[in-house]
């Protein structure tokens, strides 16, 4: 099995060193993701094309893979093929009919050949004879050169052939590596997701930074959508998950602030505070945050400008001029809408009136009220995790039940996300086995009875018992993990 992957654009038209160095860099990044995925493929290419090789034919594997390189950054599209060496016309032809002719029946068709190297022949040379043959040979209803429904794709390279099984378009953006490293706002709603996302897709190291304003939950709710886009988009490179604890911030503000200005002395706290963080790590040359013009009261010019002023670290705003449906609307591609739906909101501070022109010497003022040794100690107290880690342990939740066989009455709680749970159903023949993804949890446990026993399940066993010592700290003494026994 033979995937060939195709450059984002703006890759191609970089000087012939820079050229090189992003594709380097990508093709360790393909190599790093395959990797951390357990799939065992070969990597090569230097220039035009990276091609990836299994010896595999399943094609559950091959639909794994190619989710795996389309989200890859600095992948324009990727094509799945079937190689054969170039000798004659019909040998392509031969090839082209074994994986059309069941999929032209009763379809119009074209033809199209990309080649590049030195030959006798021209592509259109070689659209003609495949074309014609399958005319012939099969069952199609005729060959339509404008917008037919079926395209018969080959490509030519040198002395190789590839037919063209599926084309699927990648994530575009620059290889991670290639850009400087950025730290993250990110709270876990629509907005932080997809400013996060777009950073990753343009290849800069994105570490994520977390202001803490109510408990555990937020937290736990924040890292696995920190975690999901991580694991996602930007597994070839490690980064950090920074908690920084913010409630007394907060009730600092709550006490101290004139409630017009709490919402803009609350951002330039974060900023101040994440500022900091960002001089501890390393290569981090801007902060990024999720803030649209006039979303909310706190996003007007002005006061942007009134919060960017406490800091000389570039701050970026992605998505300063999208709609919030087309925020919501990118969520849904990426996967992180039912993590943002379902988030706790711990809003921290509410301005009845809040100002939506704020004067800095008025914001200084209420400022100096302020006491700073809040913020230092909130500093002083950030918790630096790599991301792949923040699953694996949660302070201050408590311990659960492991089980590995379960009792006949007991209900098992199948917590993966949809996509993965479809992939690898779970088999049970004594128990009850409810489909419940684990940012559904929280709400739907609820509807269910008390009187029964839950065991919750997850390949890994990480978010189950993430979510389950969550519950037991809540209240629920009805809760366990299903965690079998692997096989030897």
């Amino acid at each position: 099995m033979k995937f060939i992957i195709k450059l984002f654009p703006e890759i191609t038209i970089k000087s012939k060193p820079v050229r090189k160095r992003f594709i380097t860099q990508l093709r360790r990044n393909i190599k790093a993701v395959l990797n951390n995925a357990q799939i065992d493929a070969i990597v090569q290419g230097v220039w035009d094309n990276i091609e990836v090789t299994t010896e595999s034919q399943d094609e559950a594997l091959c639909e794994r893979i190619m989710d795996v390189l389309t989200s890859i950054p600095g992948i324009a599209k990727v094509l799945a093929v079937d190689a054969l060496p170039l000798v004659d016309f019909d040998g392509v032809y031969q090839a082209a009919l074994r994986h059309y002719a069941h999929q032209l029946k009763g379809k119009y068709f074209s033809v199209r050949v990309k080649r590049a190297g030195r030959h006798d022949f021209t592509s259109l040379d070689m659209e003609k004879y495949v074309g014609g043959g399958l005319r012939q040979n099969t069952e199609a209803a005729g060959v339509r050169l404008t917008d037919p429904d079926i395209e018969v794709k080959i490509e030519i390279k040198q002395d190789k052939v590839f037919i063209v099984r599926e084309t699927r378009k990648g994530l575009g953006g620059f290889p991670l590596g290639t850009q400087d490293a950025v730290l993250s706002l990110i709270s876990g709603g629509f907005d932080s997701n997809v400013s996060s996302y777009l950073m990753m897709k343009r290849g800069l190291l994105t570490h994520f930074c977390f202001f803490n304003l109510g408990g555990n939950a937020h937290e736990v709710g924040v890292k696995q959508v920190a975690h999901y886009l991580w694991s996602k988009f930007g597994s070839s490179h490690n980064v950090n998950f920074v908690t920084i604890p913010f409630e007394d911030v907060v009730g600092e503000i709550l006490k101290n602030v004139d409630n017009a200005y709490m919402g803009v002395i609350l951002k330039r706290m974060m900023l101040r505070a994440a500022s900091e963080v960002a001089k501890d790590m390393k290569k981090v040359e801007a902060l990024v945050t999720g803030e649209a013009v006039a979303q909310v009261s706190s996003q007007t010019l002005r006061n942007l400008s009134v919060i960017d002023s406490v800091t000389q670290t570039l701050v970026l705003r992605p998505l300063v001029t999208w709609d919030k449906q087309d925020i919501i609307d990118t969520c849904r591609v990426i996967g992180t809408h039912d993590f943002a739906a379902s988030m706790p909101e711990f809003c921290g501070v509410i301005s009845v009136n809040p100002t939506v022109k704020a004067e800095p010497r008025k914001v200084e003022a209420e400022e100096a009220n302020f006491d700073f040794a809040v913020l230092d100690a909130a500093i002083a107290a950030a918790r630096i995790q790599r991301v792949a880690d923040v699953l694996e342990t949660q302070q201050g939740l408590m311990d659960v039940t492991l089980v590995e066989i379960p009792a006949a009455s007991d209900v098992i709680i199948d917590v993966r996300a949809p996509a993965e749970e479809e992939a690898k159903p779970l088999q049970l023949t004594n128990n009850t086995v409810l489909k419940i993804p684990f940012y559904e949890l929280g709400k739907r446990i609820k509807e269910l009875p008390d009187d029964k026993t839950y065991l919750l399940y997850c390949e890994k066993g990480t978010m189950s018992q993430l979510h389950a010592q969550q519950m037991t700290q809540d209240g629920r003494t009805n809760i366990r993990v299903y965690k079998p026994k692997k096989d030897k």
